[in-house]
Order: structure tokens, then C-alpha cells, then sequence
């Protein structure tokens, strides 16, 4: 029998009623981003227009402004196959047999609603500060598999958030952080990036004490909110009530039809590139410092490639799971050149006095002075921002010339500055669906469906963020930049 409006308010009041404040608060947050959140994209294009509105506004021509977004346009491919080649590399692991039986182990292992929502969103965390891409496809794929469960009743939507936290809270504190990566492998780098900053290896960014406390602490924050924020009795929506689709049941490898695929369904080529890639990896960590081995991106790319083509067992079944993750790195594949555009139009597009943008924000934040307020307002920014420009690594081209420019000149030191992007730059993750994509895909969600959970973390890490990055700023002195 269907409700008519005033019985579904009337419904949805008792079931708000039954919860506690936290979430009831989260139900109505859902209701409302279910209604008013637009695509992911629309943010993308709304950024490029603000910066080029801006631009006008600072004294540049038209001219200027369309020829830095043309020019801009393509400035970040190889970057952009590099996020994407993240995600596809953690799709694949994910999805490989021996993954997909831990994930069905472990999906048996709560024994509570709440408690599968906080276990979901510790496996996420754990597992992003390896790799965000792997985490977002192994932590949607184990909400699933709890989903499954006919012994427990957990609300899907709490799930699919929980899944999210490794790359909504933590994720650019971790080993895949696009800024770090970038800051640490010097080919990757602009030139005038470069020249500003130096290179930056792990060991002073993503290994510092200062960052894995902040890790420990938001790690910790987040648990306690997911796990108070899940719907329990009668306010739980689980899959079935969505009408979502939970059989993945894997695909019958296809009969081998003719002689010539043969090596297709054979282990020994996998086996052959996993062990070229192991000596590599070992003649690396021989020659080179660890952390220069452990911060190369295109390294950590290739070592998490080969290992989804071992785990797979045959080219063709790696072939089959790479086909499935393409679809995921659609969003990345047609946001970052717009990304790059706004880049080019911050850095390019002059105005009145010879400055960009980039110019006119680099003189503001050196006016702050070192210290805390720097530190605080640098965050706040890089939180502002990312709402307009949703990815860690495009955002930190867009922002990095100026904000690091500004760290030197005020003798900040300059690897607790990208420490201070990566801890604030997960914030706008929990409001813009952009990184949500991939993991919608999995869940066969909405991004309204999650979005209403992961603000009211948002709400949470803000006053935390902010206060971390101010303490503990403190505890550095500043290092002049190294040019290799």
C-alpha cells in the first residue's frame, strides 16, 4: 500500500523520532542533498567560470583569459593518466579472486548494525593509506557483502558513507596522497613548481610524527561518528528497500574457442611480469634512498598494476576487471583538463599591474605572516577550493605556485604546508560527490544517497582540522628548499 504525502511526513517524523541526535540529523541532511545536490561535473564548470569571472575582474582582457584556458586545457595529461591509471590499479587489486574471498570473510565478522558501519569505515581508512583507489572499490565491494547478509539489518546508505571515509577523511595523509606523490618525484613536477619548492620525499611529509598523529586523531574522530550516526530500527533503509541489486556473482570465464588464446588463460606471462617487477622493485630499494623508492608515483602505479595481474592469475580475467574500472576514471578523464584550464587562467591571465591571480592570492597570504593564522587560512582556503576543483592532485597545481611562494616567503616549513593541503584538502571529498563516482558505480547509489552521512563529518573535522594544523604547525622550523 503507498502513502500519500502527509503520511509519508507523518512517517518520516515517528522514524526521526526513534533516532538519536546525531542520526536524525544525518536522515534529514540526506533528505536534503537528495533534493538539491547537482552532478559532479556542474562544480568542475562552475569553478572554471568563477576564476575566469575573477580574472575580468582583476583587469584581464577576454583575449588573455580564453587563450590561458585553451592553451591550459591539456597541461595536465600525463597527471590526469596517472589518477586515472589510481583507480583503475585498485579496482583491479580488489576485484582479484584471493581479494574478493578476504572481502567475503570479513563481511561475516559484525555482529551489529553500527558495528558493521564502523567496521566498514575502518577497513577504508586502513586500506586508503595505501591506495584511495583500492580502498574505494574494496570497501564498497565489502558494504555489499555485508548487505548480503539475511542475519543483519544495516542501513546501505550509513554503509556506502562508511565506505567512503577512507578517501573522504584520510586518504590524502596516505602513501597515494596526489600532492606528496607529486612533491616527491621531481620529473612529475613543473619547472616552476620546482623551482620553488624542491623535492619533498615522505620523509617530510607523509611520514612525519606530526602528520601521523593528525592520521591516528581523524581516524578516530570518524569511527565515532559513523558509528553514532547510523540509522538503527525502523529508520534503517537497506538495500532491498533502495532496490539495489546485490548479486556479484562473477562472470564464467568464456570456453577458449581457438589455439591462438591459449596464452590468454595462462598463468605463466603474469607470473613472468610479477617476478620482472619484484627484481625491479628490489634493484630500486638497493640503489636508491627508501623513501625515494616508496614516494615515486609511477612506481607505485606499476607495483600495484602487475600485482592486480598476478592476483587475477590469467591476462584475460585482468583484462575482464580492467575493463569494468575504466568506467570509473570517467569523471577524472573529463574533469582535469578543466582543472588545468583554471590552473593556466590562475597562473597566466595577467591584469592590471602585470599580476595573475596567482600573484594577487600569493601577496595576500604572505600578509598573513607565519604561524598559526597562516596555517589556518591556508586550510580553510584549500577547503574552499576543492569545492570548485575536486581532486587532490589538480587542485594542488592550481594552488601549489602561490601558496608555496607564500610559505617561503614567510619561512613556513614547506613539507608541513602540503601537509597542511593534504589534512584539509579530504574536507570538501565529504561534501563535493565528485571521488564519489567510482564507489557510486559499486554500490549502484546516488551520490544524494551518501552525501546527507558525509557532511555531518564534514561538520565534525572542520573545528578538529583547523586546530591541528595550527598546534602542530608550531612544532616545525623552517628548511630552505632544496633544487635538485
Amino acid at each position: 500500500m503507498s502513502l500519500d504525502g502527509e503520511d509519508k511526513n507523518m512517517a518520516t517524523t515517528v522514524v526521526d523520532s526513534e533516532q538519536n541526535g546525531l542520526a536524525r540529523f544525518a536522515q534529514r541532511l540526506a533528505r536534503w542533498t537528495e533534493k538539491w545536490f547537482p552532478d559532479a561535473y556542474i562544480f568542475a564548470l562552475a569553478g572554471v567560470v568563477i576564476v575566469a569571472v575573477a580574472a575580468l575582474a582583476i583587469g584581464a582582457s577576454p583575449k588573455v583569459i580564453v587563450d590561458s584556458f585553451g592553451n591550459g586545457f591539456w597541461d595536465l595529461t600525463a597527471f590526469t593518466l596517472q589518477m586515472a591509471m589510481v583507480v583503475l590499479t585498485g579496482y583491479v587489486l580488489a576485484t582479484s579472486p584471493p581479494v574478493a574471498k578476504l572481502i567475503h570473510s570479513l563481511a561475516q565478522i559484525p555482529r551489529s548494525s553500527r558495528g558493521a558501519v564502523t567496521f566498514v569505515a575502518a577497513l577504508a581508512m586502513v586500506v586508503s593509506f595505501l591506495n584511495w583507489g583500492l580502498s574505494l572499490i574494496f570497501a564498497g565491494l565489502l558494504a555489499r557483502a555485508i548487505a548480503r547478509r539475511t542475519d543483519l539489518r544495516v542501513d546501505y546508505r550509513a554503509l556506502g558513507a562508511a565506505a567512503f571515509m577512507g578517501l573522504g577523511a584520510v586518504w590524502a595523509l596516505g602513501l597515494s596522497s596526489s600532492a606528496a606523490q607529486l612533491q616527491a618525484t621531481k620529473a612529475s613536477l613543473p619547472t616552476a613548481l620546482l623551482k620553488i619548492t624542491g623535492v619533498l620525499d615522505f620523509g617530510k611529509t607523509i611520514f612525519t610524527w606530526q602528520s601521523l598523529l593528525t592520521l591516528l586523531i581523524l581516524m578516530l574522530l570518524t569511527l565515532v561518528i559513523a558509528h553514532f550516526s547510523a540509522p538503527t530500527g525502523g529508520a534503517i533503509r537497506t538495500a532491498a528497500d533502495l532496490d539495489v541489486d546485490l548479486n556479484d556473482q562473477p562472470e564464467t570465464a568464456s570456453a577458449r574457442t581457438r589455439p591462438g588464446e591459449w596464452l590468454e588463460y595462462s598463468r605463466i606471462l603474469p607470473i613472468i611480469a610479477g617476478l620482472m617487477t619484484l627484481g625491479w622493485l628490489v634493484s630500486q630499494f638497493l640503489t636508491l634512498p627508501f623513501l625515494s623508492v616508496v614516494s615515486s608515483l609511477n612506481g607505485y602505479l606499476l607495483v600495484f598494476l602487475v600485482a592486480g595481474l598476478v592476483l587475477h592469475g590469467t591476462p584475460r580475467s585482468f583484462l575482464q576487471a580492467v575493463s569494468k574500472a575504466v568506467p570509473a576514471t570517467a569523471g577524472i578523464l573529463v574533469q582535469f583538463p578543466l582543472y588545468a584550464a583554471m590552473a593556466a587562467i590562475l597562473t597566466k591571465a595577467t591584469g592590471t599591474g602585470g599580476l595573475s591571480l596567482a600573484g594577487h592570492l600569493t601577496h595576500f597570504f604572505t600578509s598573513l605572516g607565519s604561524g598559526g593564522g597562516f596555517a589556518v587560512v591556508i586550510a580553510v582556503y584549500t577547503a574552499l577550493l576543492g569545492l570548485a576543483v575536486p581532486s587532490g592532485g589538480g587542485k594542488w597545481l592550481v594552488e601549489a605556485p602561490y601558496v608555496m611562494q607564500s610559505a617561503t616567503d614567510v619561512h613556513m616549513n614547506l613539507g608541513w604546508t602540503v601537509q597542511i593541503y593534504n589534512i584539509a584538502e579530504a574536507l570538501p571529498n565529504l561534501v563535493n560527490p565528485f571521488f564519489m563516482l567510482p564507489l557510486l558505480a559499486v554500490l549502484k547509489l546516488r551520490a544524494r544517497d551518501l552525501v546527507g552521512f558525509t557532511f555531518l563529518q564534514f561538520i565534525f573535522h572542520l573545528p578538529v582540522v583547523l586546530l591541528l594544523v595550527w598546534l602542530l604547525g608550531m612544532t616545525f622550523s623552517f628548511v630552505p628548499p632544496v633544487i635538485p
